[in-house]
């Protein structure tokens, strides 16, 4: 049973994996917990945002829209590989999931297919929305996918887990695509190198991500 970092060490934590901080107005306490529990928790998952422009993205995910307040995460990764912080506690980003998947990310064993949404993901997962259209044709820049692999990476080091415990958006629940542009794969070996190194050492030269070829539908912003 994990209980969530303070937000103090949430906020430290991110910046000692090396990661340029934003903090977006009343963060620390803004959040959704008023609907209900958040935590234990037993991972990380990404997602990508639908949008484009940093300070809309950033703006929509600390203030939600109708029928959906925010915040709709933790932390919002913008292109240029910033890391802000919109809230912090119950977020509506994961929604109803697989209760098998979730079971497995806390074994840190292979996921199973998602077929099923019984299980409240905003109550057991750290969320980080990612600025990209999702549409497999908007770049993801190196910048913010080392900024992905560090913001992952500084949560699971707080909590002792390993890569296993970082899972997508399209993991969780069925239909969903999320993050599209890179493979899941990959991140988590990328997240496992860095946890076996120093957390204060520099970003190394990359290959890019594994690309996605499906041809998937692009989701709308989020989930209560």
């Amino acid at each position: 049973m994990a209980p969530p970092m303070s937000a103090g060490s949430f906020l430290s934590r991110l910046q000692a994996e090396g990661i340029t901080v934003v903090e977006v107005g009343d963060w620390e306490q803004h959040n959704r917990n008023h609907k209900g529990p958040w935590g234990p928790v037993h991972g990380v998952m990404i997602h990508h945002t639908v949008t484009s422009g940093s300070a809309r993205t950033v703006e929509l995910c600390r203030d939600g829209y109708s029928g959906l307040p925010g915040p709709l995460c933790q932390g919002v990764i913008t292109k240029d590989g910033r890391v802000h912080i919109v809230g912090y506690g119950r977020a509506n980003h994961a929604g109803l999931g697989d209760d098998d998947v979730l079971r497995a990310v806390i074994a840190e064993g292979a996921l199973p297919p998602d077929n099923e949404a019984n299980t409240d993901g905003n109550r057991h997962f750290y969320g980080f929305e990612c600025e990209n259209l999702g549409d497999g044709e908007d770049p993801w820049p190196e910048a913010q996918l080392d900024a992905i692999e560090r913001a992952a990476a500084a949560v699971c080091r707080h909590h002792g887990w390993t890569e296993r415990s970082v899972i997508g958006h399209l993991e969780w629940q069925p239909g969903k695509i999320d993050p599209r542009g890179f493979t899941m794969a990959a991140l988590r070996a990328r997240v496992r190198d860095r946890l076996a190194g120093d957390a204060t050492a520099p970003a190394q030269p990359r290959v890019p991500l594994g690309r996605v070829s499906d041809n998937g539908w692009c989701e709308q912003l989020r989930h209560p």
